[in-house]
């Protein structure tokens, strides 16, 4: 099962259909038999969708006991699980998924000598790959930097204005410029605040830890985290966000949710507050149908290991699970 409802058909068979906001933009090639007689994408979720029926057992076996926590951590605050899902963290990942699936095709093509199509799917590479950038500048405020110093250039033109405005003693026209200097200056101030906040980032949890939500009680794996929430202001108000103790200064994560307590609930976007690490390594078995293009497995705490990819796209290092002799016994 596919959380998005904003994520038309993806692929059928050999054909990668339009992405809902590059529809217009993206229209990606036909490439029969790249890997066998289907694509990498249409074997992904051909699989997920495969799981939905399993899902809709395993969620009708276990909504009783669902239900009958809920009210006992956080349900009394008019909240449930569904409040932090998230349609633009989900979009993201499957974004990032679009980006290998074009890149493993391009390398599948050059490999049969198919070198018309592999330029035309490299091409398409090439614009998924400038729209990602784009979205995640426009997000994590990658492009703040320029913005501020854009803003600043305006400002002491401005001043200037307001200056010549005083001495010609225009001052309805200085009234209006000092409003929207001060305007300009709040703005300002917000932007380079945002792009600090990017690069000055420390997180309580790293890609591929397994989580436990404090209030709701599922399973859940990290593959993506944000400094500050970038989530709308009408998302924070259904999520409660004001309402903790951070408020929404503090990083948010996009994790993963276990499919086999939550089946309807994929992707959500939590904020650290409400994230617990285990006391102990958790072993147990994780369902998801995005473990597998995102992680390469698990270590030997229990967690997932983050593809280099994944790891580049949020410039964070590998981590080494330190060693334990008992391990060996």
């Amino acid at each position: 099962m596919v959380q998005s409802q904003s994520l038309s058909t993806l692929t059928i068979c050999g054909s990668v259909q339009d992405y809902s906001s590059w529809r217009n933009r993206v229209k990606f090639v036909k490439s029969p038999g790249l890997i066998g007689d289907r694509c990498v994408s249409c074997q992904f979720f051909s699989r997920s969708s495969s799981l939905r029926s399993h899902w809709k057992s395993v969620k009708q076996r276990n909504m009783m006991r669902v239900e009958a926590r809920w009210p006992f951590q956080g349900g009394d605050q008019g909240l449930d699980p569904n409040s932090e899902r998230s349609e633009s963290a989900n979009e993201d990942i499957l974004i990032f998924f679009f980006q290998l699936d074009l890149a493993t095709r391009v390398q599948c093509a050059l490999n049969m000598e198919q070198y018309d199509i592999a330029q035309q799917l490299r091409e398409k590479l090439t614009e998924v790959e400038e729209e990602a950038i784009r979205l995640q500048e426009l997000k994590r405020g990658s492009s703040s930097k320029s913005e501020a110093q854009d803003k600043g250039i305006s400002i002491i033109r401005l001043r200037a204005d307001l200056q010549n405005a005083i001495d010609g003693e225009d001052y309805g026209l200085a009234a209006k410029l000092r409003d929207e200097i001060s305007k300009l200056e709040a703005e300002s101030l917000a932007v380079s605040a945002k792009a600090l906040a990017f690069e000055n980032a420390e997180y309580a949890f790293r890609l591929g830890q397994k989580l436990k939500h404090k209030a709701f009680g599922y399973r859940a794996v990290v593959c993506g985290m944000d400094p500050v929430c970038c989530e709308s202001s009408s998302w924070m108000e259904a999520a409660g966000v004001e309402k903790l103790p951070r408020g929404s200064n503090q990083p948010f994560y996009q994790v993963l949710v276990d499919v086999r307590t939550h089946p309807d609930l994929l992707v959500a976007y939590v904020p650290e507050d409400n994230l617990l690490a285990p006391e102990k390594p958790d072993k147990e078995r994780f369902d998801h149908p995005y473990i597998s293009f995102l992680f390469y497995g698990a270590d030997t705490a229990g967690d997932f290991i983050p593809i280099q990819q994944l790891r580049e796209k949020y410039n964070k290092p590998r981590h080494e699970v330190p060693f334990d002799s008992q391990d060996e016994d």
